[in-house]
């Protein structure tokens, strides 16, 4: 796996399922380090590092959803490919899933209709958290007019981070991937095609302050396979207070029988769920 793009945290099981996570705007692989400590050694959680932030900072950040997700999408054939060559096809056979928050949603839905239309191997399971389905309606909050601007919509977003919306100087080096995530917000236009053929798993929050359970709900439209819909108590960030809820959805996502060994059993799920087919 491309270390410059992708990030493990711990050493997985060798028959672990490959979890792809996407971060949201402004985001860096290292959100995803509490969701791979639930979830290992069952499931690898591979966490996407764009460029522009962390170890990568000193990097143009990708202000383009579409050519985000054709990198990665490009990178893990990539890895199939050379896994393949190598004789390792226990590798490059091992089933994937894809998860991916906010900004994380689109570059992971896109992602993955890449490898469909190429006729890739495509994720087992897509999770499509705290983000509306594409349509013709702009969200307001996707197109902040300056910086000042994009720290308000943050700031409105909530989450664990804001605190550090403080600090002048973490500002100042968070700026330049913001930018870059809310232009990329902006300019993405969803191209109409046939829809995936992926199962969707739907996870949002009942008090979201930008996306509503309805608009999330809208995925059903871009696959053909079934829907669920998994709606939790809390806000934009509802998944910094219900990562063991999320963990317990994914593990029975991607592998029923893994479930009850997750984390602290995972077994307590607040949400409220119900399916919609496509």
């Amino acid at each position: 796996m491309d270390g410059q793009w992708f990030r493990r945290f711990g050493d997985p099981a060798p028959d672990a399922l490959r979890l792809i996570c996407f971060p949201h705007a402004g985001g860096a692989a290292s959100a995803y380090r509490p969701l791979s400590r639930l979830l290992r050694p069952h499931v690898e959680v591979r966490a996407v590092q764009y460029p522009g932030r962390q170890d990568r900072r000193l990097e143009t950040p990708v202000a383009d959803i579409g050519e985000l997700a054709a990198t990665v999408a490009r990178k893990l054939e990539d890895e199939a490919e050379a896994e393949a060559r190598a004789g390792r096809t226990g590798d490059a056979g091992a089933p994937f899933a894809f998860f991916g928050h906010s900004m994380g949603a689109l570059v992971a839905y896109e992602t993955a209709r890449i490898l469909e239309e190429r006729g890739a191997r495509p994720p087992r399971r897509l999770f499509l958290s705290a983000r509306g389905a594409p349509g013709s309606r702009r969200s307001p909050h996707d197109v902040p007019a300056d910086d000042d601007a994009i720290l308000a919509a943050v700031r409105r977003l909530g989450g664990t981070g804001v605190a550090l919306l403080d600090d002048p100087e973490l500002v100042a080096m968070v700026l330049p991937a913001l930018r870059a995530d809310y232009a990329a917000l902006a300019a993405y236009s969803w191209t109409p095609g046939e829809p995936l053929r992926t199962p969707v798993t739907v996870l949002c929050g009942d008090a979201d302050p930008v996306v509503s359970v309805e608009e999330a709900a809208g995925w059903r439209a871009f696959t053909h396979a079934e829907t669920e819909v998994r709606v939790f108590p809390g806000g934009h960030f509802y998944v910094d207070q219900r990562l063991d809820d999320v963990a317990g959805v994914v593990l029975r996502g991607v592998r029923p029988a893994s479930a009850a060994r997750v984390g602290n059993d995972a077994c307590h799920d607040s949400s409220r769920a119900f399916d919609v087919r496509g």
